[in-house]
């Protein structure tokens, strides 16, 4: 959630900068909304403060009368009490509806662009930030895509999970469930060696939980929503492990914090029909390894590269054709400030696929969260930061397509330990 105060001092530069996501007119009028909210609220709060000292003196002259024996002249200054009183609590109540008017109108106002973020609408309008330096991987007409290669090869069965749950939710199998295993446990392996420490979180959080990192309020439907409970089904690990420091203060030579962690994600997002969304394109359940950090204010761009360069690294290791995006201010993330966009080739597909997304919140995140760092005696909003490290469904179809081979698919060598095997073989 943006901060009141710093809109009020950059007002017309968040203006700006919101119109590179697309906002028009009468989104704007929100940034003045909040504003005019916020007055009110400020005149509504030095009122009661002026009511309550009106009220402090009366109850003083009310004690030095009754000392005196002017039981008539007390009698009248209670009766001004009172009244003060009535003033009082319909002053509170201004106050209240004027703060709960601004925290509605805060929620629906996304994270404001870094100045870097290229003004767009949609995903046409994202910069390629690092492009692949070598020529893409070309395969023959015989190549299968991945969807294809799990059913010649038994690791993966779509039809089996719409038996079980509806479709979108695969049943891995057989080799298929051990690259599956393998991939995370390297993932986290990776993770743990970059300083992160991991943890294994719930997967469902609370209301709270999902307001603080900006999926409630749910503008998109993503979230699943165990309804007599009153939870949620966690779209990525961010959310847990981002909330194991809500309302906390952190000492600044603890910065940053590093946390990762292994979840399957569960997401409602509706594809559209189509090879785009075929096989493990586009799921309702995958797995994912997350990587989170809450950093020092001045500090958190370079922690960004240092994740990007975590991410590079790898995929170098998987041996898989990588790019990366800077993602234009119509395809931002509700919570991010900026956002890179991590992509595969698959030779197959002949087509990118997205893997990672490596975001820094600054504040957008910490202010719902109220986690704050302390520097001596300042007390100040933390940045949060994430990215995927890495989404597995994806990362299988790429490996999957770009590794067939005769005998078999191909496992990069980083796999080998993991798998126990170099080899995905044909299923008899």
């Amino acid at each position: 959630m943006i901060q009141v105060n710093l809109l009020r001092q950059h007002r017309d530069d968040y203006r700006a900068r919101l119109q590179k996501r697309g906002w028009g007119d009468d989104q704007l009028q929100l940034l003045d909304d909040a504003l005019a909210f916020d007055d009110t609220r400020k005149t509504r709060q030095t009122e009661m403060d002026a009511e309550l000292a009106t009220q402090k003196q009366l109850s003083k002259q009310i004690g030095r009368l009754m000392k005196e024996g002017k039981r008539d002249e007390a009698e009248s200054v209670k009766q001004q009490v009172a009244a003060a009183k009535v003033k009082s609590q319909a002053l509170r109540d201004e106050w209240q509806t004027a703060t709960d008017e601004l925290e509605a109108v805060l929620l629906q106002i996304p994270n404001v662009p870094h100045h870097s973020v290229p003004a767009g609408t949609t995903e046409a309008d994202n910069e390629v930030f690092q492009d692949w330096p070598h020529a893409l991987p070309e395969m023959d007409s015989t190549a299968k895509p991945h969807w294809e290669l799990a059913k010649t090869h038994r690791l993966f069965d779509l039809e089996l999970g719409v038996k079980i749950t509806g479709s979108g939710f695969p049943v891995y199998r057989g080799q298929g469930a051990r690259l599956e295993r393998a991939l995370i446990n390297f993932f986290l392996d990776e993770a743990a060696a970059a300083g992160y420490e991991e943890v294994m979180p719930p997967l469902l959080v609370n209301a709270a939980s999902a307001r603080a990192t900006g999926q409630l309020p749910d503008k998109e439907g993503q979230m699943y929503h165990a309804v007599a409970d009153d939870f949620y089904l966690i779209p990525t690990a961010e959310v847990p492990l981002t909330n194991i420091y809500r309302d906390e203060i952190i000492d600044a030579d603890r910065l940053p914090l590093k946390l990762t962690g292994h979840t399957p994600c569960f997401r409602r997002e509706a594809g559209s029909y189509g090879k785009d969304v075929r096989g493990l394109n586009r799921v309702h359940q995958f797995n994912k390894v997350e990587i989170v950090q809450i950093a020092h204010p001045e500090k958190s761009y370079a922690v960004l590269d240092e994740m990007l360069e975590h991410v590079k690294g790898l995929l170098k290791k998987l041996e898989l054709p990588y790019r990366i995006l800077r993602l234009c201010g119509g395809d931002l993330g509700f919570t991010s400030a900026l956002t890179y966009d991590f992509e595969v080739y698959s030779a197959a597909q002949r087509r990118w696929l997205e893997v990672s997304s490596v975001s820094n919140f600054e504040t957008f995140q910490t202010n719902r969260l109220k986690l704050r760092y302390r520097d001596g005696k300042t007390k100040a909003l933390a940045h949060s930061l994430n990215g995927s490290a890495l989404a597995l469904a994806r990362i299988v179809a790429a490996l999957l397509e770009n590794n067939q081979t005769a005998a078999g698919i191909r496992l990069p060598k980083v796999l080998h330990p993991y798998t126990g095997f170099a080899l995905i073989t044909p299923a008899e």
